[in-house]
């Protein structure tokens, strides 16, 4: 086993940002995620060194490696827990199907829309708050529209994607591609709802018309559990390329509030635990509020016991740490939590993994109240209890360096973990 830093040039390759400027990953900006780009990368250097190459996503997100692998001819399968976000996954993975039917269903339903009359007495008042009562009129109108349109085929949940797609474009306020709503915060300018649906129909139109070329295997997305993979054959993947969720307390449920209350998903941030958060790997100290769980008994588990001694003293730390903070945040519960959860993910993975294979996780470390969390360090040691060969660490980028207004002041970094089995 070898662990060591390596600096690669391409920065933006753990973020989503260059997806933007790719057909349909562009339809809808996840404000998690990596290259596109570079994952065919990884799966053509994959292809050219084996006959055949299965890939597995645990943590799909929004199909950036089911995309990738649909693009280079590779069989995959990917999963998914965030129910929203698998059916904005599921959406993009209709990409090949009738482009010229797609377009006809939406603008079917933008017709609709422009007849109908638009209410916004029953948006909850973080929408009311994100829009202007004419910008909501008429996003409004679109809802229902698709509402009395859809039938679950391709063209209507691509319809769907589409009017989840320009929610953030029309919103006057800032909705920044985080977790966070900012309704104090005004942009300079926004689009008009009707005019931003119907570019965005030309957009995926244009990119399904480019899509139709593609002729390999079509990707296996289901809505499950990464920490079990059940859905997943043993010995599926021989190449694992994923990013799973950082223990820095992002909250991934919180993530598409904005679209899921205005899609009347859920009513507001209430809702989020039994719609989403249950279903997720514990990630953030809104997945595990004091007494939620028995630290001792967490820490206990076998999964845990090659960085036993380690997290224990580290949660111990954390625990002491918060009740001299104002917010008293769970963060020993959570980093307790997170590394039990991921490492029942290796397991599933060992299980999933045909021999050999290549894992590859994009990951950062983290530093929950100053207190620094190995993060890299102890996902590879799980990865080899789980019984994985070897790991290396290829770093990326530095991150937590610009200190200004910042809380916490210890040095991370981000890159890409990769495993050996």
């Amino acid at each position: 086993m070898t662990l060591f830093d390596h600096v690669v040039e391409h920065r933006n390759s753990s973020t989503f940002l260059d997806n933007m400027k790719l057909p349909v990953h562009r339809w809808f900006r996840y404000s998690a995620g990596f290259s596109g780009e570079w994952a065919e990368f990884v799966i053509d250097e994959a292809m050219a060194k084996a006959k055949a190459v299965r890939v597995l996503d645990p943590f799909a997100g929004s199909a950036t490696t089911l995309l990738a692998a649909e693009n280079r001819g590779a069989q995959s399968c990917g999963v998914e827990s965030h129910p929203f976000v698998c059916r904005i996954a599921r959406a993009k993975l209709a990409r090949r199907t009738d482009a010229k039917a797609y377009r006809r269903f939406a603008q079917t339903v933008l017709q609709s829309a422009r007849l109908a009359e638009g209410d916004i007495e029953e948006y909850p008042p973080l929408i009311r708050k994100c829009y202007r009562d004419d910008a909501l009129r008429d996003l409004d109108k679109l809802r229902k529209a698709l509402n009395r349109h859809a039938d679950g085929a391709a063209a209507s949940e691509l319809t769907w994607l589409t009017l989840v797609g320009i929610l953030r474009q029309t919103s006057h306020v800032g909705t920044a591609n985080w977790q966070y709503i900012l309704p104090n915060k005004r942009k300079s300018r926004t689009e008009q709802p009707l005019a931003a649906f119907e570019r965005q129909i030309d957009l995926i139109y244009r990119d399904m018309l480019a899509c139709q070329g593609i002729k390999g295997p079509e990707a296996n997305l289901v809505e499950a559990d990464a920490r079990t993979c059940e859905a997943i054959p043993s010995g599926f993947a021989n190449l694992v390329i994923t990013s799973p969720p950082y223990p820095n307390n992002y909250d991934y449920a919180d993530a598409t509030r904005l679209e899921m209350t205005f899609m009347r998903d859920i009513d507001g941030w209430g809702d989020l635990q039994k719609a989403v958060r249950q279903y997720l790997v514990r990630s953030c100290s809104q997945h595990v509020p004091e007494r939620a769980v028995d630290l001792n008994e967490v820490l206990g588990a076998t999964e845990l016991g090659v960085i036993h001694s380690d997290i224990k003293a580290v949660c111990e730390e954390l625990a002491e740490v918060r009740l001299g903070r104002g917010g008293k945040k769970t963060y020993h519960l959570m980093v307790a939590c997170y590394f039990l959860d991921l490492a029942k993910v290796w397991r599933a993975l060992r299980r999933s993994c045909d021999s050999p294979c290549r894992v590859c996780f994009v990951v950062g470390d983290s530093a929950p109240y100053g207190v620094y969390v190995p993060v890299i360090d102890w996902l590879g040691r799980l990865a080899l209890n789980a019984g994985f060969r070897a790991f290396t660490f290829e770093k990326l980028r530095d991150r937590n360096t610009k200190w200004k207004n910042r809380k916490h002041r210890v040095p991370l970094c981000e890159g890409r973990l990769w495993v050996e089995g």
